[in-house]
């Protein structure tokens, strides 16, 4: 019965990938199509759960293989990468509670989005989340768990923007996403290690390896793996984007935010408990981010005004206890811990609805204790400016960034590819001879403005240059040297403009860094 474990993560896949075949050939377009979407999702996770059940019984009553192997899915050279699941005690626990908590709302979901526009589109990015959050807790190697963890991260972003004709939902999406791939980085960081040091990402390997480890190396591992775990269970400082997520329907919010994925940061650092004790000083760094995030959520929570955002900063404060208490070496605790509330908040969250219909009574105020100390109940209104900080430091130069690379891309790339691009620049010899025959008047040395110290040089280097084209080059030089600069000059007056920005400048400092390492 092991060997059917792969159909665990699978079914809910499958499902979301017919729905979408579905609405793609119009079989389940409308709400005369929402019973076969239905139909498709919440039985492919009682499929799921009715398999996760089976394993549970097996496993009180019969010994059977807590690693399982199926085969080799990538092999390159000496490095190979199984595809292989976990069937230990953390594993089913876990893994029953996510098919349960996963069924449940799927079908709460079918009466509570009814006659929705984006029922399907729903229906689609919810199965895709369930198989995702199996395979994370499923997977017997951080490589296959790292295929789990970005489908969850790319679901819980489409499900923020689910309401994606409001401004106010793509926004926070945006958010969520940008933040989260500072921890996929940290956790493509520790799979290199895991190769490099160990030769595989099995997580068997990594609790054998994990006592004859070097501090050095099992810290250096420790801190790749943390931090994806910091911002996947937003704690602090990646708290932020958290309370933003709640755009999304409340089924969404109660399995993503609530109960689910919020904890997928816990499931990995207790899957990574051998390694983790032989690191000392992260293990007083998790008690210290663990309770600092405790107290954010507490305080925070205690002014909220509406029932999902109170729920959410208590999950935040209840996440941050569960750190400490592994930071303290309480790995059982901490596990009991994650179970029970993810099941108790998946109850909160779904029950949130009802209760905001049948409550009429205002908000309850936050403490007098509180409110007596004008800087702690400011600083907590503000949620601790952790969201301004988040938009300053991390969201808004990744927007930034990338409106300059869709710049480089439509004037440098499109162009040198022969593809059109919505910028129809002129070379340098077109707008000398345009300028001489009095068809364009543009003021000399106008090459783009720079912004800064850095910007300003690239400006007058630029402008130099094209002060040599016009009187020594273009004067001097015959229609041959004219036609060959008028095929070239375009490019290269673009890459100049382009390198008056100071962003470029990083850019290439960034990228000469990444080829050196």
């Amino acid at each position: 019965m092991a060997s059917w474990i792969w159909l665990v993560p699978l079914l809910p896949l499958t499902a979301a990938f017919v729905i979408g075949i579905g609405y793609i050939t119009g079989f389940n377009r409308g709400e005369k199509g929402e019973n076969q979407t239905s139909f498709l999702a919440v039985g492919a996770s009682a499929a799921s759960l009715l398999i996760m059940l089976t394993l549970d019984v097996l496993a009180l009553t019969h010994e059977q293989e807590e690693h399982v192997v199926l085969g080799n899915w990538l092999r390159s050279g000496d490095y190979l990468i199984d595809i292989s699941f976990m069937l230990d005690r953390l594993s089913l626990a876990f893994g029953s509670l996510v098919a349960l908590i996963s069924f449940l709302t799927t079908k709460f979901s079918v009466n509570y989005l009814h006659r929705e526009a984006g029922y399907q589109r729903f229906f689609i990015i919810l199965s895709l989340f369930n198989g995702a959050m199996l395979l994370i807790v499923l997977a017997g190697n951080a490589a296959l768990t790292f295929v789990g963890w970005e489908l969850a991260g790319v679901s819980s972003y489409l499900l923020i923007a689910y309401a994606y004709d409001r401004n106010t939902a793509t926004i926070n999406a945006n958010r969520a996403f940008i933040t989260n791939r500072i921890g996929d980085a940290g956790f493509i960081l520790g799979l290199f290690l895991c190769f490099l040091w160990l030769g595989n990402t099995e997580w068997t390997t990594l609790q054998e390896a994990g006592p004859t480890l070097s501090v050095l190396t099992a810290d250096i591992i420790i801190v790749s793996f943390l931090l994806a775990a910091l911002t996947k269970s937003a704690l602090v400082p990646f708290s932020g984007w958290i309370a933003r997520a709640l755009e999304g329907p409340t089924p969404s919010s109660s399995i993503f935010y609530g109960s689910l994925m919020i904890h997928a940061g816990v499931y990995l650092l207790l899957r990574l408990q051998p390694v983790l004790e032989q690191t000392p000083v992260f293990m007083v760094a998790l008690v210290v981010i663990g309770l600092v995030t405790a107290l954010y959520g507490y305080l925070t929570g205690l002014v909220q005004t509406d029932v999902k955002s109170a729920l959410i900063f208590s999950t935040n404060a209840q996440v941050g206890l569960m750190f400490m208490e592994i930071g303290l070496g309480l790995f059982s605790l901490a596990t009991l811990h994650m179970l029970f509330h993810a099941a108790w908040r998946a109850y909160q969250f779904l029950h949130a609805p009802m209760l905001m219909h049948a409550v009429s009574r205002p908000a309850r105020k936050a403490p007098k204790w509180l409110i007596g100390n004008q800087r702690l109940y400011n600083a907590a209104i503000q949620r601790f400016w952790l969201d301004s900080l988040g938009d300053g430091f991390l969201v808004r130069p990744v927007k930034l960034l990338a409106c300059e690379l869709i710049i480089f891309d439509e004037r440098v790339v499109n162009r040198l590819v022969g593809l059109p691009g919505r910028a129809s620049a002129i070379s340098s010899v077109a707008e000398w001879e345009q300028r001489k025959a009095g068809s364009i008047k543009l003021p000399d040395g106008d090459v783009g403005r720079g912004a800064g110290a850095i910007g300003k040089f690239m400006e007058w280097v630029a402008t130099r240059f094209q002060w040599f084209e016009e009187h020594l080059v273009l004067k001097g030089s015959g229609e041959g040297l004219l036609s060959l600069l008028r095929h070239i000059g375009s490019y290269l007056l673009i890459i100049e403009q382009l390198l008056s920005q100071p962003r470029y400048l990083w850019l290439m400092i960034l990228v000469t860094f990444a080829v050196v390492i």
